[in-house]
């Protein structure tokens, strides 16, 4: 009922937002103290096994300097830029009624240059193992 008797100016100040900032300082409080906690608590047994770097349990082999085939990042990026492709497709399709005819045609616009782009990635030759 209280809510109801407030005016419109009064809803939107400063102190409806003091909870907030109250649970911010206190989140970031408790993490400071976790984290400085555990570092004075926590055993220190620093042996050349704890200093050596982990691998997933697999032992080290070689330099990780050692070049890599850029075929390797190439898919990656080909698969992330296709992939964010069709993340664009959800708004379409949640307001494709809203949109008519000229959102159909930015989509189809949208379409048809990336298929162009992976009809340049084939005749580049990007997707090509065999070498």
């Amino acid at each position: 009922m209280h809510f109801f008797l407030l005016q419109a100016n009064d809803v939107n100040n400063a102190a409806n937002y003091l909870p907030i900032a109250l649970q911010l300082i206190f989140a970031i409080g408790l993490i400071a103290t976790i984290i400085i906690g555990s570092d004075y608590l926590g055993p220190k047994r620093k042996t050349s096994d704890k200093l050596q770097n982990f691998e997933s349990g697999i032992e080290i082999k070689g330099n990780a300097r050692q070049p890599m085939a850029i075929k390797y990042f190439l898919v990656a990026i080909l698969f992330v830029l296709f992939d964010v492709e069709v993340i664009f497709f959800y708004p379409y399709a949640v307001n494709f009624r809203e949109l008519g005819w000229s959102g159909f045609g930015a989509v189809v616009i949208f379409v048809a240059l990336f298929i162009t782009g992976l009809i340049y990635i084939f005749k580049k030759g990007a997707l090509k193992w065999e070498e």
